[in-house]
This record gives C-alpha cells, structure tokens and sequence, in this order.
C-alpha cells in the first residue's frame, strides 16, 4: 500500500484527487494540507511515502517546502501538481529534489502511474511537459546546428569575388573583364553559390549574402 499526502490550497482539488486515489486498492490518501507548512506539522504524526505536492500555495509554496522535506524527510518522495510549464521552473523543483512533475489537467490514470513511479524511486514527467521539453530541446537543437561553423557554406576565394561582384550590380561581361576572365567561367560560378546557398535566383542570392555576413560593407 502506498500512502499518499495531499497537499494543495484549493479544496476542491484536494476533492477531486481524494476520489481519484480512494478507487486505486493499491494507494491510500493517509493525510491533507492547503500548505507545505501544515504538511511539515502533519508529517511527524502521519508518515507518508509520497507527498503530491501544489506549486502555489501561500504560507510556504511547493518549492520552498520541497527544500524543507529533503531536509526533514529526504525519504519521502515529491511528486509536483501545477498548471505552469516553463522549463527553468521545473528545472528548479527536480533540482531541489522532487521527483516527479504532473500538470493539473493530467487524467487519472497518468496521476496513478505517476504515484507508482515515484513510490519506486523512479522520476516521472507528464506526457504533456515531456512534448513541450522536447519541442524546445529539438527547437534549441536545431538552431545551434545552423548557427555552427560546420554548417555554414564554403565559398571559394573566387566565389567570394564574384558575389561581392554580383551584390555591386556588375552584370557577367563586366565580372570577367575585371577578373581576366572568361564570361563562362563567371557563369559556372554564379551556378555554383546558387546551388549552395540554396537560392533561386541573384535577388535571393545577394539578399542570402547580407543576411549571413558574406559582404564587404
């Protein structure tokens, strides 16, 4: 049997909870709290194993509290109830200790799992946060690949001249005077920073140019 504390400033929260976790043979709701300072008096005399603990609660809220019971009670296992899902938040609560993170919108079933997880020492996250943590991890991810000097384009000293040409407004017969040059060995270059950057056309190209720092000023 897993005892179970609640501890949230919202009454009927604490309801709806209660009748979730009182169906499940396996979890009994052993104590409840609108604060994590009644939770601290309450826990001497009533022994939990894991404290589903609010976020915002006046008094002392859920991250001040989860310092208190690493303290006080570091056997006893954290699991956070809030509706917030900033990541530097929750990176906050795990690092004080919880052990695990549920949105308050999480349906019955996931809260259960997420009790018995915790219970036996594992971390758990709600489906939802997990989706958001990633999206922002591939998001992050994603952009510092194109910013990476291994991803950005290689220009040849050549190719260089010829955009710096090209963004001057010099059309192809005057970039191959200028660089004792034939006007199809310019044509093959111009092809060639197409291909590379990307674009479609010299507009794009020159615009591509600016934008990546690729100019003379």
């Amino acid at each position: 049997m897993i005892r179970v504390f609640l501890v949230d400033d919202h009454p009927i929260v604490r309801d709806g909870l209660r009748n979730v976790l009182t169906a499940e043979l396996l979890l009994e709701v052993v104590g409840e709290a609108s604060n994590g300072q009644e939770l601290l008096t309450q826990l001497p005399i009533t022994p939990a194993d894991v404290v589903l603990l609010d976020l915002n609660m006046p008094v002392l809220d859920g991250l001040a509290t989860t310092h208190e019971l690493q303290k006080q009670h570091p056997d006893l296992r954290i699991l956070m109830l809030s509706m917030m899902t900033h990541e530097r938040t929750i990176g906050e609560l795990l690092e004080a200790g919880a052990h695990g993170y549920l949105l308050k919108n999480a349906d019955k079933a996931e809260i259960v799992t997420a009790i018995h997880a915790v219970a036996a020492g594992k971390r758990f996250l709600c489906s939802d946060i997990g989706l958001v943590l990633l999206e922002k991890l591939l998001v992050s991810e994603t952009e510092s690949l194109a910013a990476s000097p291994e991803n950005a384009i290689h220009l040849t000293h050549r190719e260089r001249e010829i955009l710096q040409l090209v963004a001057n407004g010099l059309t192809n017969q005057q970039i191959a005077d200028q660089l004792f040059t034939s006007r199809r060995t310019v044509e093959t270059h111009r092809q060639s920073l197409l291909e590379k950057t990307g674009v479609k056309n010299t507009p794009a190209l020159i615009k591509y140019a600016m934008e990546q720092g690729l100019l003379d000023s």
